[in-house]
């Protein structure tokens, strides 16, 4: 597997890469021992496969990170557009030009600490560290580092937002509030749970009015300036069902707001095209906000809240919510909502209570 040999009075150390089959040198030494203890650490490297090519070890982070975003493209666009912000921003002003093999652990750490202090959100630096530790993660992957130093690196906790939520009238107050062309996205958003990209995205032929139910296929998102419309955020159909007075609220909007043509959108902007939500929120949303009087800190997305809010209040079962949402599982709804069923605590307090009066030996 490797060799020594004398070269001009030195002792070189040979081995046969693993990848190309062809001898290369690993270095040469002043003294035989030096050279026979390289030989026996390189052996191990080899035969254990914890070998790595020095040659890789002196790749440049900018270099691969180009490689690695390159192969995100199953990603989403605007996960994308996040990821090269991040780098261009975060990433490779700190490691760009460091050797992969010279980044250690504790640079990492002194580069969280300073966007730490530099005042970044804990959601942001968490972020920036992600898109840091997939790149090298994905080195160590590819046999270009033995270890990914970013491992183990303590991140600042990402504070829990809290979450908002409307009740029935103040829905309708909200709803009065807002230009007309908009009053139906409010309730739609509020009673049907849709996400607001999921809304911006529903089209006539996804809407059936004899059903009372929507089919939720699509999310617009914003990516580089430009509108992008794709799958939704865990990728999955879901039919939604809609209360009898959205139904006719809705009947009422396409007729008014929406082309006839099927494939049209049902929520668009004032000219008819598709509805952006960054200039809905700054000329439709806020003012709204305001002139209802709710809290200034209320977001488009609390409506989603407000939905499930109201449907715990009556009661309904947290799968039902699930696919009300369209939750990836049953515990990311749990997870988020769980603490909005003081009703299951009591039902738990009152099993134990039976348990406890049914033990062996009670009066």
């Amino acid at each position: 597997m490797a060799r020594i040999r004398k070269h001009y009075g030195k002792w070189q150390v040979l081995y046969r890469d693993p990848a190309t089959k062809r001898e290369r040198s690993i270095g040469v030494f002043t003294r035989k021992g030096d050279a026979t203890r390289m030989k026996r650490q390189l052996e191990y490297q080899l035969e254990t496969g914890e070998w790595i090519d020095p040659a890789l070890k002196q790749t440049r982070l900018d270099a691969w990170a180009a490689q690695w975003l390159a192969t995100r493209s199953h990603l989403k666009p605007k996960t994308i557009e996040t990821y090269e912000s991040l780098l261009n921003a975060r990433v490779l002003p700190a490691f760009g030009e460091a050797r992969l093999q010279d980044i250690r652990g504790i640079d990492v750490d002194t580069w969280v600490a300073q966007m730490s202090a530099y005042g970044l959100s804990a959601s942001r630096i968490r972020q920036a560290y992600h898109v840091l530790n997939s790149i090298l993660d994905s080195a160590v992957r590819n046999r270009m580092i033995s270890s990914n130093p970013a491992h183990g690196v303590a991140l600042p906790k990402k504070p829990v937002r809290e979450m908002l939520f409307l009740t029935p009238t103040e829905v309708d107050d909200l709803a009065a509030a807002v230009d007309d062309r908009y009053e139906t996205l409010v309730y739609t958003l509020a009673y049907c749970g849709l996400r607001a990209g999921e809304a911006t995205a529903l089209r006539r032929n996804r809407v059936n009015l004899l059903r009372a139910e929507l089919v939720v296929a699509e999310s617009a998102t914003e990516v580089h300036g430009h509108l992008v419309f794709g799958e939704t955020k865990n990728r999955r159909m879901r039919t939604v069902g809609v209360p009898p007075f959205l139904r006719h609220k809705l009947e009422g909007h396409m007729e008014t707001y929406s082309t006839p043509d099927p494939s049209s959108l049902v929520f668009t902007s004032p000219d008819g095209g598709p509805l952006r939500l960054s200039n809905f929120r700054q000329r439709e949303w806020k003012p709204a906000v305001r002139n209802a009087g709710l809290d200034p800190k209320l977001r488009v997305h609390d409506l989603r809240h407000t939905a499930v809010a109201m449907l715990i209040s009556q009661g309904t079962y947290p799968k039902d919510v699930q696919e009300h949402l369209g939750h990836s599982s049953f515990a990311v709804t749990m997870d988020l909502y769980g603490h909005l069923y003081p009703m299951a605590r009591e039902r738990v307090a009152e099993t134990l209570e039976d348990v406890y009066r049914k033990r062996s030996g009670s009066p």
